[in-house]
């Protein structure tokens, strides 16, 4: 039954596993991203760059809850800071961010409403803001 499942594959021209690293990689994003304040977090940043004390006020938690969870986030390469003085202002680090967020916010919003699956020609319709508020 394996040599048959590998077979199956085998007969696809295109068909290429992702490598170790990229999967270890792409897991590590997922994990980060599971945090319902992170996501908050980063959907702030990408209408703009933000203090501590403003994603704080927005995701309605503690400074330094939001500090910590900015650390994790920059360290992942999901964000980036910019430092102004004694401030630093993050912003997301590039348009892959909006992609991962609009993508899971768009399954969560199809999934909780119940809305038909879309087909590969549909795909890149969606992008943008979700039609729920975060």
């Amino acid at each position: 039954m394996a040599e048959y499942r590998r077979d199956m594959h085998a007969s696809m021209p295109d068909f290429q596993m992702p490598n170790e690293e990229q999967v270890h990689l792409a897991a590590e994003t997922f994990r980060l991203l599971a945090d319902p304040t992170r996501m908050k977090i980063l959907w702030a940043l990408l209408q703009g760059e933000s203090s501590v004390a403003c994603l704080a006020d927005l995701v309605g938690a503690a400074p330094t809850a939001v500090s910590q969870h900015l650390a994790k986030l920059r360290l992942a390469g999901l964000v980036k800071g910019r430092r102004e003085g004694t401030f630093v202002y993050y912003s997301a680090a590039n348009v892959h961010v909006r992609r991962l967020l609009d993508e899971a916010l768009f399954h969560a919003d199809h999934t909780d409403r119940d809305l038909p699956d879309h087909d590969e020609q549909d795909a890149d319709v969606h992008v943008g803001a979700p039609s729920t508020a975060v």
